[in-house]
């Protein structure tokens, strides 16, 4: 055995053995705070960085029993709980689940905005097809009434004023008997209506003799109020009409007029537009009217009653 002295003089037995290496620490698993507690760390060899925050250099093992026990308790600390909604709120699975959820809630809002004014819309629709079947039907009853007053035309009488046959020439030379013819017409025309006036026109009143027009006139438009008639007077005239023969009564009576006896039909057509609401409601009512006359040659400018001679149709 030998003895070794250092430099302070003190001595050192040999035998001694020598110094064991000191134990490692024990190193424990802190449970996370502020990280999401699927993320815990075990921990590294203690030869590791001193910067790491989390080491793991124990034998003991943790129990999964003991691992959601420290769950559990982390979540009971409110701390531990805001930060486990922290995590949650940073998780992009969560936040795509409450964009998700607020597109939803949106899309119920439009919803039900849309529902609402599709239903004004069909509301409003609904008013206004009632609002025009009604006046529809306003329009309707105001027509039909109408037909109930229609106007009442009487020809009164025919005066002939004048009636001459000549030899003469139509307008292509041609040899022929001319006819000249001239009478004043008497008409009564009356609008019985109550509650609207009616504008009239007339077709050109005309004298025939079988089918060949002997004369005619013109009669000028005019308005009829309510409950009211007038006379009207029309001008029925011919000139220098070529007869061709077809007057057999006048070749054989042309030297003596006075004697002629010639069957005529006096014919024209009346209508009368009545304006019941304006243009929107109208009424048209026809007068066809053929009366059967005979003009004789020696009762010239004296009228003929034809009162009962007519047909109103």
């Amino acid at each position: 055995m030998h003895a070794k002295t250092d430099s302070e003089g003190t001595s050192l037995d040999a035998s001694w053995p020598p110094r064991s290496p000191p134990r490692r620490p024990i190193y424990y698993v802190q449970s996370p705070s502020n990280h999401d507690v699927e993320k815990m760390s075990y921990g590294s060899s203690p030869t590791g960085s001193p910067s790491h925050h989390y080491y793991h250099a124990s034998p003991i093992h943790h129990s999964r029993e003991s691992s959601t026990s420290r769950f559990s308790a982390s979540l009971k600390n409110p701390k531990n709980l805001s930060a486990y909604k922290h995590v949650q709120l940073d998780d992009p699975r969560h936040h795509r689940r409450r964009r998700l959820g607020d597109e939803d809630d949106d899309d119920d809002e439009l919803d039900g905005l849309n529902d609402g004014s599709e239903r004004n819309v069909r509301l409003y629709l609904c008013i206004a097809l009632f609002f025009v079947m009604l006046f529809t039907v306003f329009c309707l009853i105001l027509w039909g009434a109408s037909k109930a007053y229609k106007p009442k035309i009487s020809v009164k009488n025919i005066v002939f004023e004048s009636f001459n046959v000549q030899a003469g020439n139509d307008q292509s030379g041609v040899p022929t008997d001319m006819l000249s013819l001239n009478s004043t017409v008497k008409i009564l025309y009356r609008n019985p209506a109550t509650f609207f006036a009616v504008h009239v026109t007339s077709t050109p009143p005309e004298l025939h003799y079988l089918q060949l027009r002997l004369a005619s006139g013109e009669m000028k438009k005019f308005s009829q109020s309510r409950k009211t008639q007038r006379t009207l007077k029309t001008v029925v005239k011919g000139y220098q009409v070529p007869l061709y023969g077809g007057v057999s009564v006048l070749s054989s009576a042309r030297e003596h007029l006075e004697r002629v006896s010639l069957p005529l039909n006096l014919t024209f057509v009346m209508r009368s537009r009545a304006y019941i609401l304006g243009r929107l409601v109208q009424s048209k009512f026809y007068g066809r009217v053929r009366c059967s006359v005979t003009l004789h040659g020696n009762k010239l400018g004296k009228p003929l009653n034809l009162t009962n001679s007519c047909i109103y149709a």
